[in-house]
């Protein structure tokens, strides 16, 4: 079945690839420039394996090796037989009880976010990771809201098996998803009282974009989505007839008794829905500030293919628009890209994935609980004064963790940064307050320190494929700064024979913030 999916695969992009003549081999540089803005900081060794390739052999390889489901083992509670977990005693359970569930649902979310952070870390296949994040995303749930940490682990499966497949399908999917039918109040839209939460976000956010539906199409299809609800023992969708609403609707000039898949169907029909997805997609991947001309290229492309991922993504990553200097160095990268990218590009594997996780949260990415419908805004929205400090101390401290002198400077160093989410890493019950949550910031930044090593002479002497020596670090430099910014460094430095003095000057200058 896998080979046949291969296969399908490589039919629908040698059908996209142009006509003309394939395009010049790849540089170092626009190996490293794709690698990057695909995945999660590309290694020296990953990207020499892409030099030569031609834009569209290299678009090929990346979306043919793609996964379908996360390598890295989940939580054991995720596979546990038996029906949802609720509080002790139910509807009628104590205050006691229901802390208690709150507490668990909290630890378990955080090892739901320190499971998916060391498989970005450690994927064969870091696109599909990248994917998943951006329809996270996209179709935004928030353990906050869900509260069942089992039900958001469920929905990343569903993303990540559908990243890089069927638009379509994975749209279909998430409107059923149990996740997004609590988040989205689907349980309460019924027959005479209908709830258009999700029929709002749908056309919103989730397909068309604002100004392309009027308030009635919201209205008319929120009664099509009637009776889509939840089994409470199970978490899996059930229809429910008996509130369902089989009347007449009409949905963007469209007439019928809809249900809301034929609903969702009159959506994925419109040109603004593949227009829309792929101007998210391009600001994503290319710039931030889409090509009109190229996104409706491009959408044409993805609309015709029926909606297949892949093939707006090959339009994409070999256009000229994404390998154009200007385009270079724009993208300011995710505290998930930065943690998750630096981890991956050094080879660090963390024995303690959580702390790295609560790291990124603290510079204002929460796994598993974006701030709202909305989702994150990104771009130079992730960069404010405090979320700075954030990274610089993260970069600074992980560079000092071969530095047993330094570590304990770090120790001791006031924790001036963003203040960890109240709802990642609160105490047992007790009042929170921004002291404390600076305070478990630093253990969890601390804890996951001891779990790595760096040691800059052994990476270098990798990078450069040389035994070291103080005559090699110019070349060593040069190496290094090529492989790790994106742009020229933006601070000039003395040379240094010391690899991790070298080192932590080139993450710690302001390109390494962008990608």
């Amino acid at each position: 079945m896998r080979i046949a999916l291969v296969l399908a695969s490589l039919c629908l992009l040698a059908a996209l690839t142009p006509p003309a003549g394939a395009s010049a081999p790849l540089s170092y540089d626009d190996a490293r420039h794709l690698l990057n803005r695909a995945g999660f900081g590309a290694t020296d060794a990953e990207i020499r394996r892409y030099v030569g390739m031609t834009r569209e052999d290299a678009a090929r390889r990346l979306l043919v090796e793609t996964r379908t489901q996360a390598a890295t083992p989940a939580p054991a509670w995720t596979s546990a037989p038996g029906p949802l977990r609720y509080p002790r005693g139910g509807d009628k359970a104590t205050e006691a009880e229901r802390k208690a569930f709150q507490q668990e649902q909290l630890r378990e979310g955080l090892e739901l976010r320190g499971w998916w952070l060391e498989e970005m870390v450690t994927t064969s296949s870091p696109l599909t990771e990248k994917m998943t994040l951006f329809w996270h995303n996209h179709f935004v749930s928030s353990q906050q809201k869900v509260r069942i940490a089992e039900l958001m682990y469920r929905q990343n499966v569903t993303l990540r098996a559908n990243a890089l497949g069927n638009f379509g399908a994975l749209l279909h999917a998430i409107a059923r998803d149990p996740a997004m039918v609590i988040y989205l109040d689907s349980a309460q839209n019924r027959k005479g009282t209908p709830n258009e939460n999700f029929a709002r976000e749908v056309m919103e956010l989730f397909t068309l974009g604002e100004g392309h539906y009027r308030e009635q199409d919201i209205k008319e299809a929120a009664r099509a989505f009637t009776g889509w609800s939840l089994d409470r023992d199970t978490g899996t969708f059930v229809f429910r007839r008996f509130i369902h609403d089989y009347g007449s609707k009409t949905v963007l000039g469209k007439t019928g008794h809809f249900d809301g898949d034929e609903v969702l169907d009159i959506l994925l029909a419109r040109a603004e829905t593949a227009e829309f997805v792929t101007r998210k997609l391009w600001r994503e991947f290319v710039s931030p500030d889409p090509d009109d001309a190229e996104v409706k290229r491009i959408a044409a492309r993805f609309r015709v293919s029926g909606y297949d991922v892949k093939a707006a993504l090959f339009a994409l990553l070999t256009s000229d628009a994404f390998y154009a200097a200007e385009n270079r160095g724009v993208l300011v990268k995710s505290p998930i890209d930065l943690v998750a990218g630096t981890l991956r590009q050094f080879d660090l594997r963390p024995g303690q994935p959580i702390p790295f996780a609560v790291t990124a949260a603290a510079m204002g990415q929460n796994l598993f609980s974006p701030p709202n419908v909305k989702g994150w805004p990104g771009g130079e929205a992730w960069i404010n004064a405090s979320t700075l400090l954030a990274r610089k101390a993260f970069l600074d401290r992980l560079f000092r963790a071969d530095d047993p002198a330094g570590r304990m400077q770090a120790v001791n160093q006031p924790l001036a940064i963003a203040a960890v989410p109240k709802q990642t890493a609160a105490p047992n019950g007790a009042q929170d307050t921004e002291m404390g949550r600076q305070l478990r910031f630093m253990q969890a930044m601390e804890r996951g320190l001891a779990s790595v090593r760096f040691d800059g002479n052994a990476w270098l002497a990798r990078l450069s494929g040389a035994e070291g020596g103080p005559e090699d670090m110019r070349d060593r430099a040069q190496a290094a700064t090529r492989l790790l910014l994106a742009l020229a460094p933006q601070t000039p430095h003395e040379p240094t024979d010391e690899p991790l003095a070298l080192v932590r000057h080139v993450v710690l200058d302001a390109a390494y913030q962008l990608k």
